[in-house]
């Protein structure tokens, strides 16, 4: 049984009662807290499309990633505490701007409550696809929960050496965790659907970040995604790495992907015969980076 109590709802099993506003891994409490919700242009075209993703950034996080493009959400906790009825609001003034879904980013520590949020904005009228988009460490429990509430998972898969986890995301076992939960996320949504404009509709797509002078893990997580699911599914793998928060000064990490770096897993992928998903071209400008997709 998934629990606030003693919270078990992801793999840390934290055991803290977050009723009694006891803290855990992730830092959450009993009450859902969201830093920012918007009209998100830049995520895979088949999300994106041309209305824009409507994300919802959840506060807080189960990963510690030192090189985390959104820390000051997802580390440092920045943003405000709401009630289960307001983020059902939220969810329905997303779909009133016209957008092409409802993108839950990070939404892990808050399960039950989204889906209490889900029911009260579906009686309201919600009837646009819901992402769930996390870093895959995730109890398959507690995904069985949102069976019949998410269409879409986007889960990444950073690691399949557990060693570089744990040095850059503080997590002893993410490979074994994270590869159980996209197969019960493929087992739940089963194979992509589109609409007429190409909007994905239902599915799973996998991303995977590239980090620098970690090639070889970047090819192990593409091998294991073509031998291990189905070749319908979608593969997003991304080139916008740049060193932010701590990984400007952790050695391997404070640089960006090279070109020749990111032609090698470019060739990588043609090789393994990839059918489905989208590659980024290599950024130019840090934090300026605006992503760029080629299918």
């Amino acid at each position: 049984m998934i629990t606030l109590e003693k919270c078990n709802i992801c793999p840390h099993e934290c055991n803290i009662n977050r009723r009694k506003q006891k803290i855990g891994k992730c830092k959450a409490t009993n009450k859902v807290k969201v830093a920012l919700y918007s009209v998100h242009d830049f995520e895979e075209p088949c999300i994106s499309g041309k209305k824009g993703s409507g994300t919802v950034f959840f506060s807080n996080c189960n990963l510690n990633c030192v090189y985390c493009q959104n820390y000051e959400i997802s580390q440092q906790g920045k943003g405000k505490e709401i009630e289960v009825e307001n983020l059902a609001e939220i969810f329905l003034k997303q779909q009133n701007k016209g957008v092409e879904n409802i993108n839950l980013v990070t939404p892990t520590s808050y399960v039950p409550s989204i889906i209490e949020a889900i029911k009260i904005a579906k009686k309201k009228g919600l009837t646009l696809p819901i992402v769930y988009n996390t870093n895959a460490y995730e109890k398959v429990e507690t995904l069985k929960l949102l069976e019949g509430y998410i269409d879409i998972y986007l889960p990444d898969l950073k690691y399949v050496d557990n060693s570089v986890a744990k040095k850059y995301s503080n997590i002893k076992d993410y490979f074994e965790i994270a590869t159980k939960a996209i197969k019960e996320m493929v087992r739940q949504v089963g194979m992509p659907k589109f609409n007429k404009d190409g909007i994905m509709q239902k599915g799973v797509m996998v991303r995977h970040l590239v980090l620098p002078n970690h090639i070889e893990n970047s090819k192990k997580v593409l091998k294991w995604l073509k031998e291990n699911l189905p070749n319908e599914i979608y593969i997003s793998v991304m080139a916008q790495y740049f060193p932010t928060y701590q990984a400007k000064n952790v050695e391997n990490l404070n640089r960006k992907l090279t070109q020749a770096e990111w032609e090698e897993i470019e060739n990588y992928i043609e090789t393994l015969e990839i059918e489905n998903g989208y590659v980024q071209e290599l950024g130019e400008h840090e934090e300026e980076f605006v992503p760029k997709w080629e299918i």
